[in-house]
């Protein structure tokens, strides 16, 4: 599995369903963590969970003297909000090596990824976290203010 984290001081997903022109707020969460996820055709649920615990543990958020040294976890542990917003997205897995289209025969089948992405979720919310989510297979349009910038790549 793969996932794009993003510190964000705001961060909203709307979504529409292929045959609907109405978009509606999905999620949205103030200062966290937005995290793209993606999975391939072997990922399993242990994956989703680790990758749920490395997302809870990344020291990628400000201390009191703006020092990325304190995770959701310790956001937590002081009874702040640890927020993350998870989108599905599909793309990570786009394969550009050759020619201008990209390829997505890496990209997992929405009925594979969408259980993993969900526990990505459901893991995070166990541990804590207030977890806001797109709605998979619709389109989505995210809006978001990175804060930093920081971005990160993670992969298990």
């Amino acid at each position: 599995m793969r996932a794009l984290v993003q510190r964000v001081i705001r961060a909203e997903v709307k979504s529409r369903a292929a045959d609907s022109s109405e978009w509606s707020v999905a999620g949205a969460i103030g200062p966290g963590l937005c995290v793209f996820v993606g999975a391939t055709h072997d990922d399993t649920a242990a994956q989703a969970d680790k990758l749920a615990g490395k997302i809870w543990g990344l020291r990628i958020l400000d201390d009191s003297e703006c020092v990325m040294n304190r995770s959701l976890s310790d956001v937590h542990e002081t009874g702040g909000p640890a927020a993350v917003l998870i989108v599905s997205q599909f793309t990570l897995y786009g394969d550009t090596r050759k020619g201008r289209r990209p390829s997505w025969i890496d990209a997992a089948r929405p009925e594979h990824a969408e259980p993993l992405v969900d526990r990505v979720a459901d893991q995070l919310r166990s541990l804590g976290a207030t977890v806001a989510t797109g709605v998979f297979r619709t389109e989505m349009n995210v809006d978001l203010t990175n804060d930093g910038p920081v971005t990160l790549m993670l992969e298990v």
